[in-house]
């Protein structure tokens, strides 16, 4: 039986819903529906132990270009420490880095396609398999099966849920270019000339080589963003990883 859904039930965050036809387009554009889902709530499960409002007192203003130079400065990535609740030097930077991408990502959502054009979820449109709160995110579709589930209680910590929120996007974003047609390599062509972006003349020609970029389809645009944005190391996409190793060393 083929399944693709996605359920969350949390405190005022009720929404969910799942793929009925399947078809490419369709998968497609469910993924990226829950991209845009999740990382919108992402933050909000940050608090314990990011100051996301201090954190966003950071935001760079002015042109992408303006944005990009001090996102990417050394005094930014200082900045962002301040506002990171941990002692632990090694396990604080693990928080830095998701912090950088929570601020990059909310930096550039107004000047650059961030989020995939399709919107998302907003509503609970199927009926959850479990009663109690929980994340549910399932695919079983010929050889991809994947589920990534949390039951959550008065003891599940906040950051246990943003560590999984963060997995279901990096399953979605790695997905999408299989069912969208698109060719990550070409659009990594397109920015061949760079390698590692560090002179304010290399920012301008880099955000100008973005803006010549002709998208195949409305999924490209949001992938030539994060080709672009790793040229300055800088990505949109927390990386679940951190949060992972997070949690297990600090107990």
């Amino acid at each position: 039986m083929e399944v693709l859904e996605f359920t969350v039930k949390h405190r005022d965050w009720n929404v969910g819903d799942e793929v009925k036809e399947f078809t490419n387009e369709n998968i497609a554009s469910f993924l990226a529906k829950v991209s845009n889902t999740v990382l919108d709530k992402f933050p909000q499960y940050l608090t314990e132990k990011i100051d996301i409002d201090g954190l966003l007192t950071l935001k760079p203003e002015g042109t992408v270009e303006e944005r990009l130079k001090l996102l990417k400065s050394p005094g930014t990535s200082r900045k962002i420490g301040s506002y990171v609740i941990e002692d632990d030097k090694k396990l604080k930077k693990l928080l830095v880095d998701v912090a950088k991408a929570v601020l990059v990502r909310e930096s550039l959502k107004d000047v650059l396609p961030i989020e995939f054009a399709l919107g998302k979820i907003e509503e609970m449109k199927i009926r959850p398999r479990y009663e109690e709160d929980h994340i549910n995110f399932t695919a079983k579709y010929g050889r991809w099966i994947v589920v990534k589930r949390l039951i959550i209680d008065e003891k599940t910590p906040l950051l246990d849920i943003a560590r999984l929120l963060a997995s279901i996007n990096e399953t979605a974003i790695n997905k999408i270019p299989e069912f969208a047609g698109i060719e990550i390599k070409d659009i990594k062509e397109h920015f061949k000339e760079f390698k590692r972006v560090r002179k304010d003349e290399d920012i301008k020609r880099l955000v100008e080589k973005f803006n010549e970029f002709q998208p195949k389809n409305s999924f490209e645009s949001r992938y030539a963003v994060s080709i672009m944005l790793s040229k300055l190391n800088l990505t949109i996409d927390p990386p679940a990883k951190n949060l992972e190793k997070y949690l297990e060393k600090a107990g």
